[in-house]
């Protein structure tokens, strides 16, 4: 293996084609081992977070994922769309970093603190992002500076709407995602809102001085005490091991854990120590894949040189430290067709990403909830009674800060029953891989908060668990060498943001993608002095909707939080000239928008999915008073022919739509008069279908 591996790196540094044999092609070679057709058949799942890069940043201009192509985002303020962020003195909307021709391979690092982050997001308004990131925040690859990232997702399966959980940095997010939660469930359920001695808003606990075994770690800032992971997995006899350097794993931070008492206290002996704070190599865990002895839950830690964090490292180095993972998993066919192995990242730094996070409702000055939700939100935000975790200049709310997701973040599911080049667009986040251990192992970990139960998955629907036919993929380039090759390209010009706007790109062509568990519906209802949304979900999981009012970009948007199964409503006063302009987002380009001049005027229409297939339900109720008369146009997907819905005075009219030709995807308008509704999205019905067709740019 050594002489192999030696081989490619000498290959690289010659500039030789990458065409050997992989660990990957091998990956893709190997069948799963399917015994029961379900999630009980993982034996092993194996977790590698990698560090700071965002979901646009890696994968905006990929085919068939929601990416540059994305037609309905943000609305910003003068007519603006989310892609022109401001600097705080020019427009500067995304722009390639042209890895062939400068050194933007290694772009310098961008602020990625709770202070800056809050900001960037700024309620969900954004507009920003530059001010308060630099301008390096909007840079992002193309495939051809990241073939090895491409690679692996186009064989195996992407999620494109995976977030990270806090909207700040590090420590906040790998805490999370080795507890649940980075603030108290305790104090959660008690309904009481943590301060940050019992939560972790910024970068503090996971940061250690000294070394092990001797003279020991010391900490910093009070020790969390609710139950990590590892703890609840130790508690319920399933075995788990972090494999970390822990003298070289970025001065503790790549480790969750150490920001809680249970870690802090265990002694060597102790199975918290013995297993989760030891060195464990990167060779012990090939030699565990070869022996079979590989536990069931196992964390990998990279070092700092090889965590992918912009600066520190590169989407080179990543790559090669990636594949030396997957090299050891591959090695054992045995071991390999029962793992589950997820690759994710903490953060994004400061890079941009353009899809709104889910998140509790900001709270306007008065403390007012901009937003609702179907269950109780108390305790699900962060107290900063102080005033000190945020800038002067971000105020469009006060300092109590919902606990919001954060921007989102490449996560690969690489698996025997992942493969194939997937998209999964249901929302997930760093508590998702907890709740897929729930699932597999029968176990509960209490800290995951019922917001993010209700909101993000569990990470099953990325998998096909009877999967027994083997498929032919293409080989994924090779990694070796990469620091060698890292060295000659920096030695080219400096990467700089363009002086003038760049045209954004997305790569035409379909992606499989996952069935989604979101049956979704937005319904309005106008009056003299409001207009009401009814939002509905007769889904399985539970979903966030964004509501903008694009008349008053000047106020907080709002989020609604709707359960399976529930609905919720809440209005709009109009303006004295009765004007409305509202905009809902939801998952998977899920967009309702309501406009017009006269709410009063605006018709009675509801869509719904049928339950036989790929169509949707068009229902236009006239009023007593008289007739009403819709005219469909600007239909997107169909022939762009102008139909007409009518009903008699008191009477419902209805029109079967098809969206099977489009593989589900709709985006048309009804209009009538002056007032419209725009409707886009995919019907669910079950079954896999394809990635969005007009993704692209």
């Amino acid at each position: 293996m050594n002489n192999r591996r030696d081989f490619l790196k000498t290959a690289a540094v010659l500039g030789a084609a990458a065409s050997l044999p992989t660990s990957i092609d091998r990956a893709l070679a190997l069948p799963a081992r399917r015994i029961t057709g379900t999630i009980k058949d993982v034996k092993h799942i194996v977790v590698l977070m990698q560090e700071n890069r965002s979901f646009d940043h890696y994968f905006g201009t990929m085919r068939g994922v929601r990416g540059f192509g994305d037609r309905h985002t943000v609305p910003l303020p003068d007519g603006r769309t989310v892609w022109e962020q401001s600097n705080g003195t020019r427009i500067l909307p995304p722009f390639w970093l042209d890895t062939a021709h400068t050194n933007g391979m290694k772009i310098p690092g961008t602020p990625h603190s709770f202070k800056d982050a809050q900001a960037a997001w700024n309620q969900g308004k954004f507009g920003f992002w530059p001010k308060f990131k630099t301008d390096y925040s909007m840079g992002y690859f193309k495939r051809e500076d990241i073939p090895f990232q491409f690679a692996l997702a186009e064989a195996f399966t992407l999620c494109d709407a995976y977030h990270c959980t806090v909207t700040s940095g590090t420590d906040p997010n790998r805490i999370a995602f080795w507890s649940g939660s980075q603030f108290d469930p305790a104090l959660r359920a008690q309904g009481i809102n943590c301060r940050d001695d019992r939560s972790e808003p910024n970068n503090l606990r996971c940061w250690v001085k000294g070394a092990l075994p001797e003279p020991g770690y010391t900490y910093a800032g009070n020790a969390l005490e609710w139950p990590t992971i590892p703890e609840v997995l130790e508690e319920n006899g399933i075995d788990w091991r972090i494999y970390q350097d822990p003298n070289n794993n970025w001065t503790g931070a790549m480790h969750g854990g150490l920001a809680f008492k249970g870690f802090r206290d265990a002694q060597p002996g102790e199975p918290l120590y013995e297993r989760g704070m030891r060195h464990w190599s990167l060779e012990q865990f090939a030699r565990d894949v070869e022996n079979g002895t590989l536990p069931a839950v196992s964390w990998v830690l990279p070092p700092r040189e090889w965590s992918e964090h912009p600066s520190a490292s590169s989407p080179i180095e990543g790559a090669e430290f990636t594949a030396r993972v997957l090299e050891a998993l591959t090695a054992n066919p045995d071991v390999w067709g029962s793992t589950a192995f997820f690759q994710t990242f903490d953060e994004n730094d400061g890079q941009f990403d353009h899809v709104p996070p889910p998140a509790p409702p900001s709270l306007e000055q008065d403390g007012r909830p901009a937003g609702k939700a179907t269950f109780e939100l108390a305790g699900h935000y962060f107290d900063d009674h102080k005033d000190e975790y945020t800038f002067p200049e971000d105020d469009a709310t006060g300092t109590m800060r919902p606990w919001a997701l954060g921007p989102r973040v490449p996560m690969y599911v690489v698996s025997p029953w992942s493969k194939g080049g997937w998209v999964n667009s249901e929302v997930f986040d760093h508590t998702s891989l907890g709740q897929f251990l729930e699932k597999r192992f029968d176990i509960t970990i209490p800290a995951i908060s019922p917001w993010h139960r209700a909101i993000c998955g569990d990470l099953t629907s990325c998998f096909d668990f009877g999967l027994e036919a083997d498929r032919e993929f293409p080989a994924l380039p090779d990694t070796a060498g990469s620091q060698v090759a890292l060295a000659a390209h920096l030695e080219r010009p400096k990467a700089m943001p363009p002086g003038a706007p760049e045209e954004r790109f997305q790569e035409p062509g379909l992606r499989r993608s996952r069935a989604l568990p979101y049956t979704l519906h937005v319904d309005a209802q106008g009056g003299a002095e409001t207009i009401r949304l009814n939002f509905a979900n007769e889904g399985a999981a539970g979903v966030n909707f964004h509501v903008y009012d694009r008349l008053h970009l000047d106020r907080l948007p709002r989020r609604y939080a709707v359960d399976s199964g529930l609905s919720l409503s809440d209005s709009w006063q109009l303006d004295e000239d009765g004007a409305f302009d509202l905009l809902v987002l939801g998952p998977n380009g899920f967009m309702r928008a309501f406009t017009g001049s006269d709410a009063r005027a605006l018709p009675a229409v509801k869509t719904r999915y049928t339950p036989r297939g790929k169509e949707l339900l068009l229902s236009l109720t006239a009023p007593q008073a008289g007739p009403a008369e819709m005219t469909l146009k600007q239909d997107l997907y169909g022939s762009g022919e102008p139909q007409q819905l009518s009903a008699a005075a008191g009477a419902t009219a209805q029109l079967r739509w098809p969206a099977e030709d489009s593989h589900g995807w709709y985006d048309f308008v009804l209009a009538s008069g002056d007032s419209a509704i725009h409707f886009a999205g995919r019907v669910e019905d079950g079954s896999d279908s394809y990635s969005d067709p007009l993704l692209t740019l």
